[in-house]
């Protein structure tokens, strides 16, 4: 009786062992960033991951953020993470037009989808599976999270009306992703620069005007100080998807529950994103106008229908190249079904 006690309790000790899961290797994302975490909806975004992700996940995944340039430039973000150089990154697509035609696609489509309808899309339509194939076939060995949000920006800031189409010939600009061709079109000369780089082009007259945000972000960059003109809509980023890119091979090394943390967090990070975004934006204008002489400015319909015609032949020209028009064609498919919801659904805008 004695033996079969023992053994039952070895039996016992033996179950409990076996049957206890292993403790998960825990994973540090040190994570470079390519906008400063004192920037709204943009750097405040991967914050919000870093501060949360580690109790979400039992301290089995945790995030060092890196503000932009102190471990890599942001430009260069998605090629170190890639690498193996660094384990992840924050960013955004619109960043690798060079290296991929369909990057911006994921990123801020001209006269594109809201962000409620681009959500839409990425986790329920094909848009998170092609973009992930747009890496795959880049050669680019990452695992692309969407990790943020934020609706419409200002269409740019200017030291003087632009009335017509001609006010823009000549005009050096900072301008962003497709939007920045459509502007190329229209006789801009346009360059991309990170968000620290603009003022002191502007200051010193290197550009004479930019876009690149919201205006509680513009606010913190300055652009109010020297340029006074502040246009609407952002026609060419109505909404802007933010990426968390993780080494493919670190992913991979990842067990299921890390995975499914991660995924979650970024998920919440872009409701508090956009929940953020829409909530802070109406007293800086307010302030810019009344406090700052800034002037608000809304396109006319002959410069908006002037943009929308330039971006129409900037697509033509693009769809040459494979990706660019699978991904162009998916969303246009989902757009051409959400628009029988949104033309019933939505108010339209009172003016």
């Amino acid at each position: 009786m004695r033996k079969l006690a023992v053994l039952a309790v070895a039996a016992s000790a033996l179950v409990a062992t076996t049957a206890a899961p292993a403790a998960a290797k825990k994973v540090l994302l040190k994570t470079p960033i390519a906008f400063a975490t004192v920037l709204p909806g943009l750097g405040s975004t991967i914050k919000w991951v870093g501060d949360n992700i580690g109790t979400n996940s039992g301290g089995t995944v945790k995030m060092k953020v890196y503000e932009p340039g102190k471990l890599v430039a942001p430009f260069e973000i998605l090629d170190a993470v890639s690498s193996g150089k660094i384990n992840s990154g924050y960013t955004t697509a619109g960043y690798w037009i060079g290296k991929m035609k369909a990057a911006p696609l994921f990123s801020a489509v001209p006269f594109g989808p809201e962000a409620g309808e681009y959500l839409a899309w990425i986790h329920y339509g094909n848009g998170g599976k092609l973009y992930q194939e747009m890496y795959d076939q880049g050669g680019f060995n990452v695992k692309v999270i969407p990790c943020g949000i934020i609706a419409p920006e200002t269409s740019g800031w200017f030291a003087k009306p632009i009335n017509t189409p001609e006010d823009l010939k000549g005009l050096k600009m900072r301008f962003f992703g497709l939007g920045g061709q459509v502007m190329q079109k229209l006789g801009v000369s346009t360059t991309l620069l990170p968000g620290g780089e603009i003022f002191p082009a502007l200051e010193k007259k290197a550009i004479d005007a930019s876009e690149f945000s919201m205006p509680a972000i513009d606010k913190r960059l300055g652009f109010h100080k020297l340029v006074k003109y502040n246009y609407f809509p952002g026609w060419h980023q109505q909404a802007t998807l933010f990426e968390l890119l993780i080494n493919k091979d670190v992913w991979n090394g990842m067990d299921a529950q890390q995975k499914a943390v991660t995924n979650m967090t970024c998920m919440a990070a872009t409701t508090n994103s956009i929940a953020e975004g829409e909530a802070i934006q109406f007293d800086v204008m307010k302030e810019n106008v009344e406090k700052n002489g800034v002037k608000i400015m809304y396109w006319s319909d002959e410069m908006l229908n002037t943009f929308r015609s330039a971006w129409g032949e900037v697509v033509q020209e693009n769809l040459s190249d494979p990706m660019f028009k699978k991904v162009w064609d998916d969303l246009s498919t989902f757009r051409a079904g959400y628009d029988l919801w949104e033309k019933n659904a939505f108010l339209p805008r009172e003016r």
